[in-house]
């Protein structure tokens, strides 16, 4: 959840304090949007230590001469539907990967500040309010 969307949460549970029924709606809301974002978590990380543990394999098959250490990686992405299938993907993935590189080399550059004339730029959340059923 976005900042915003927790400040309308706190604005309608302010607002709202004499509705009990209300607030049991937004606090079960709330705990499937957390049962949720929980399981979306653990299924990122069993995928990304999948990818490493393939990753490693291959470098320690390279290690060790083997005819073709890359298949740890090829066999995981293939799993996890993510190995290119045609000249136009493979073309694309190389320009998403070359994007990407510049892209971090900028963000490990010292970030300049962004200012105005009379000092740093304030970030404002600003946003439409959610509605809550009733």
């Amino acid at each position: 959840m976005t900042r915003s969307e927790f400040d309308d949460i706190r604005a309608h549970i302010d607002a709202e304090a004499d509705h009990p029924g209300d607030l049991l709606r937004v606090a079960r809301s709330l705990l499937s949007d957390l049962e949720d974002a929980r399981a979306r978590e653990a299924m990122l990380r069993a995928q990304h230590l999948r990818l490493l543990t393939a990753a490693r394999a291959a470098a320690a098959a390279e290690a060790a001469g083997g005819a073709n250490p890359l298949s740890f990686v090829t066999e995981e992405l293939a799993r996890q539907g993510q190995l290119p299938s045609t000249e136009v993907e493979v073309d694309q993935i190389l320009l998403d990967v070359r994007t990407a590189t510049t892209l971090l080399a900028r963000l490990e550059q010292s970030p300049t500040p962004v200012t105005t004339g009379s000092g740093p730029r304030v970030r404002r959340c600003a946003g439409t309010s959610r509605s809550f059923p009733r």
